[in-house]
Parts: structure tokens; C-alpha cells; sequence
């Protein structure tokens, strides 16, 4: 889970406590305010850790003085923005706003949500309709034509592994991995192995997550042409479907656009398209 602006809460007192503690004063009043996202964007540029204005798992094991070993850095995503042939604030924005902040939960396993009714598509392809239809009538949580069924943070991942126990590589495709929240039925085209292949580098850091969303921007030229041109309402049209809308993600893109120009001033980079 990650805190951000707008939270309140026991929490959110808490990490203000950890930020003035680090050298970052604040009022630990429970509201992540302005005061807050600019001690947390401070904090986290100082300690090289990807400045999104979030506070996840990541930045937390930061605050404490530890390490996780698998964290996305600002190196990562400065890497990430110049084979895109983008702008550091450019991919801030994107990571802000189409990412969940934070691609591990506490016990180390990646975030995934499980989408039952991808899981019935992809049996289908892998097995036939009529073994799909038998496994729905079975295990209607799991497989099923309608979506649904989310159980929600960790129970996700004992939902994913009960899909595995029905169909390996169906199960894998069938939920979003990562800090990023992409398919795994996306693994053949962005350039992985095989489905395990595709698992194995989900679970192993958010610089494999990061890896994957450049190759899946990479492989829509149409949507990197938009990122390139700051195109919000195109690019989420591609990213995240025709619906974009019903989430303002176009609004929201230009927003932290607009606040990480700031952050991360802009200089031109060279055209890679």
C-alpha cells in the first residue's frame, strides 16, 4: 500500500514522524497536504529513490534505514527515459499516475491482480472452450466469462496460485504484474521467453517492471509518438483503453506533468522514434 497526497490517517502521522526524524520537518497532523508531498519528494530524491510523491514499501524501508535490494531508482528511470527518448519528468508522470507506486508488497512478492475472466479466454486458447466451460462450472471465482471476483492485495496472489494449479502459463497471463500493472499475456510481444520467463522477471525487481513498460510503449509506436508529445488523452486512450475518461487520466497526466516539469526540469531530448 502506498500513501499519497490526500490520505489521512494514522499512517500518514506516521510518516511525517519518519520525515521530520530523517531532517524533513513536519507537523505530524495525519494530512498528506502540500507540506508533506514536497518533505516525502525531497526525501526521496536525496536517497536516489524514484521521486513520485508516493510512500510505499520502498520508501518506508528507506525511512528506516534499510534496504530492499529489488527498489526502482531514479538512475532506473532516467535509463528508462532516455531509450524513450523522453524527458525525466515525462516518465515521473507516467510512473506517478499509471503505476501503483510501489510494484512489491511488504513479503516480497510483486503485485498482481488476477482477472478471472482473462483466465477463461486464455484456457480457452491454451485448452479449447468446452475444457474452459468445465473448469468455470468448477471454479467460478477463478474462471469465469464475466470479470470479477477480486479478493484484493495478498489474497490476489493466492488466487493467482490457485490459477496456476489449474493452468501454469494461462494463470500467469491471466493477472497484471508489477509496479506497472501489465498483462502477462503481453510476454510473447514485449520479448520475453515463455510465460515462466516473463514470472521469473516480475518477481525479481521494478527495474524489470520498469523494462516492461518501456517495451510495451516501445511496441505501440502510436502511443509512444503521443508520450513523446506530451499527447495525454491519446496516450491514455492507448495505454488504458477506451474508458480513459471515466478516470480523468488524461486530466491526471497533465496535472503531475505540469508539477514534475518542476521537479525534474525539462531539456530536449533527441527524437528516437
Amino acid at each position: 500500500m502506498s500513501l499519497k497526497k490526500g490520505d489521512t490517517g494514522a499512517a500518514v502521522a506516521d510518516l511525517q514522524r519518519r520525515l521530520t526524524k530523517a531532517g524533513y520537518p513536519l507537523d505530524p497532523d495525519g494530512w498528506f497536504g502540500d507540506a508533506t508531498e514536497r518533505a516525502l519528494l525531497a526525501f526521496q530524491r536525496d536517497y536516489m529513490i524514484t521521486a513520485i510523491g508516493q510512500a510505499g514499501p520502498r520508501t518506508m524501508a528507506a525511512l528506516l534505514g534499510s534496504e530492499r535490494g529489488n527498489q526502482l531508482r531514479i538512475g532506473d528511470m532516467q535509463a528508462g527515459a532516455d531509450l524513450l527518448g523522453l524527458p525525466l519528468a515525462t516518465m515521473a508522470t507516467v510512473a506517478q499516475v499509471e503505476s501503483i507506486g510501489e510494484g512489491f508488497t511488504t513479503d516480497m512478492r510483486p503485485v498482481v491482480l488476477f482477472e478471472r475472466h482473462v483466465f477463461y479466454k486464455q484456457l480457452t486458447q491454451h485448452l479449447g472452450k468446452a475444457a474452459a466451460d468445465q473448469m468455470a462450472a468448477h471454479y467460478p471465482n477463478l474462471v469465469n466469462p464475466k470479470r470479477g471476483g477480486y479478493a484484493g492485495g495478498a489474497a490476489e496472489w493466492e488466487r493467482l496460485q490457485l490459477a496456476i494449479s489449474l493452468h501454469r502459463d494461462a494463470a500467469i497471463e491471466s493477472a497484471s504484474w508489477g509496479m506497472f500493472q501489465i498483462m502477462g499475456f503481453h510476454w510473447q510481444a514485449l520479448g520475453f521467453a515463455s510465460a515462466s520467463d516473463w514470472q521469473t522477471a516480475m518477481q525479481r525487481s521494478e527495474v524489470d517492471h520498469l523494462t516492461a513498460l518501456c517495451r510495451f510503449i516501445q511496441q505501440d509506436p502510436a502511443m509512444h509518438k503521443a508520450m513523446q508529445g506530451r499527447k495525454w488523452a491519446d496516450f491514455a486512450r492507448r495505454y488504458n483503453g477506451p474508458a480513459y475518461k471515466d478516470n480523468d487520466y488524461d486530466t491526471k497526466l497533465a496535472k503531475a506533468y505540469s508539477h514534475f516539469a518542476k521537479v525534474y526540469p525539462v531539456k530536449e531530448v533527441a527524437d528516437v522514434a
